[in-house]
């Protein structure tokens, strides 16, 4: 969000006062006090500047005994975002019938607006789902296949997604592909080269991830959508690390259908997320649960789950307002410098240590993969959490291995600078 359009929504905010039912006075005051010290500087100017980040990590209730550097499984939401869900909770069990059905769920179609605004879409392209997976799984279950058809994935799809491909492989008959790429990705054509190579007449759809959830590498959506659309594939883009993660719109990337998790990077509660699908495919796509034939075109088809957890999804609309608040382009900047902190520190330090992600100030993102030559990853993971008190993510790939460590807007450079102190210390003493 441009400095001029985050202030003039800032001072709306603040003309609406505490009457805002979706946004905490105790969150505005952070915000305004945050923005105080960010003045007119750039995103890339407010990254190492903890005056400005620490009024943004008041807005979260932590348990600072621990450092989570985990952040791509689940991040915590801002606690006036919990307490939004917290207070809908409550109203609903007065009298869930009326208040659930009759109350909050008409109240989605904001949470829908504002996430087709923050997308890029239409609204009526907008549905809202559970996680990424109930989404891609939409997609993957319900597009219609032949035996023989091909879809291609690579190696580093996501685990659920690529189980979800071999059962409709298993059960249908159609033919799965996996390509691998060069992991960091420095050349984004290297990839597109090698799905080319992959494709025969028999390919239908090819499924990636926008940034991978293993080592952080951003994926060039747009350049295989231009590649496949001409040949009649169609691509299913996997989010879930993605949104609000980075800056990016609908048109930036071309895509025709989009899903992804809103309790990682949006800061949503656990258990939300969104399917984008293209007005005009809306009607072939068939949804996970059956939907009467009036609704074939109604992107609302995807969201017939039986009953919602309303007051999970209308609290997206407060974590949106946050968002926007911050910015995205302060957030990323953010992340990218944590990152690039432990990283550089790591790699200076020691020629065993190897970061598989790209660094630098538009590179990638939050997510890292650090490796260190003699350590076992799985064995080092489990000794930062049972000695040192760091969560983290040990991952073992067949082409790769190593620790995934994502940082969020909540975590302090102490944090991250501790987390250095301790590999530091495993280098020297191992972790047996």
């Amino acid at each position: 969000m441009p400095l001029t359009s985050r202030r003039s929504f800032l001072a709306g905010l603040a003309g609406a006062g505490t009457a805002l039912p979706m946004l905490s006075e105790r969150a505005v005051t952070q915000l305004f006090k945050a923005e105080a010290v960010a003045g007119a500087r750039s995103a890339g100017a407010l990254a190492d500047d903890e005056s400005y980040w620490s009024h943004i990590q008041r807005a979260f209730d932590m348990d600072r005994t621990m450092i989570n550097l985990n952040n791509g499984g689940i991040s915590p939401t801002p606690t006036h975002v919990l307490e939004q869900m917290i207070r809908d909770l409550r109203f609903v069990n007065e009298l869930p019938v009326e208040h659930n059905w009759r109350v909050l769920e008409p109240r989605m179609e904001s949470t829908r607006r504002e996430l087709a605004a923050e997308f890029g879409c239409d609204t009526e392209e907008m549905a809202i789902v559970r996680n990424a997976s109930e989404g891609l799984e939409t997609m993957i279950l319900g597009i219609d296949l032949a035996r023989g058809d091909e879809v291609l994935i690579t190696n580093q799809n996501y685990g659920r997604m690529i189980t979800t491909w071999q059962q409709r492989e298993r059960r249908e008959g159609i033919v799965l592909k996996q390509v691998s790429f060069p992991v960091p990705l420095t050349d984004p054509k290297v990839l597109l080269r090698n799905l080319e190579a992959a494709i025969t007449p028999r390919t239908k759809v090819i499924e990636l991830t926008h940034i991978t959830n293993l080592t952080g590498q951003i994926l060039p959506i747009r350049d295989v959508v231009r590649m496949a659309r001409p040949r009649g594939i169609e691509v299913f883009v996997d989010g879930a690390h993605a949104f609000a993660h980075f800056p990016f719109t609908r048109d930036e990337l071309e895509c025709d259908y989009y899903a992804t998790s809103l309790h990682k990077w949006l800061h949503a509660p656990i258990g939300a997320g969104f399917l984008y699908v293209r007005k005009a495919k809306i009607p072939t796509l068939w949804p996970l649960m059956g939907s009467d034939k009036s609704r074939e075109a109604n992107v609302r088809k995807y969201e017939e789950i039986g009953t919602h957890p309303q007051a999970n999804f209308n609290a997206v609309s407060v974590a949106i307002t946050f968002h926007r608040g911050i910015g995205a382009d302060r957030k990323i900047a953010r992340l990218r410098y944590l990152r690039d902190r432990w990283a550089k520190a790591l790699l200076a330090d020691s020629p065993r240590v190897k970061v598989l992600t790209e660094l630098g100030p538009d590179k990638a993102g939050a997510i890292g993969f650090l490796s260190v030559d003699g350590l076992d990853p799985v064995k080092l993971g489990s000794w930062m959490l049972a000695n040192h008190r760091i969560v983290n993510t040990p991952i073992v790939h067949p082409e790769f291995s190593g620790i995934r460590i994502t940082p969020s807007i909540y975590t302090t450079v102490d944090e991250i600078d501790r987390f250095v102190d301790v590999v530091k210390l495993a280098m020297r003493q191992g972790v047996a």
